[in-house]
């Protein structure tokens, strides 16, 4: 699979998170614990292979990072075990510069730069 391959949508078109719907968020924990979207599910990267189990095999599957690289890497990883999974471009820094909601555990106000 070479990039050109790998199914990417831009921020502004990924559909509301719910049954059918995963937003994989593949940062390290201190990067999401600065911010992230609301309903994401928080699996670090070199956590995805030993909990698969906790990404809904029928879903259509969301995956961010925090500029694109880590994502892409995931979504290769997740199509090749069988996965439908969908890179978002530009990660979570385009999630923010497009006005995009974001949450943060604590007090202090959610970033993402």
């Amino acid at each position: 699979m070479s990039f050109s391959d790998v199914p990417t949508v831009n921020v502004s078109d990924v559909p509301p998170i719910g049954p059918e719907v995963v937003l994989l968020d593949v940062r390290e924990t201190d990067e999401w614990d600065l911010g992230h979207a609301p309903g994401a599910l928080h699996i670090p990267m070199s956590d995805v292979p030993a909990r698969l189990d906790e990404i809904d095999i029928d879903a259509e599957v969301y995956v961010v990072c925090r500029q694109g690289g880590r994502s892409l890497a995931v979504v290769e990883y997740l199509a090749h075990v069988g996965y439908e999974a969908i890179q978002v471009h530009g990660g979570m820094v385009s999630w923010q510069q497009n006005g995009l909601p974001l949450t943060a555990d604590g007090e202090t106000p959610a970033k993402i730069y």
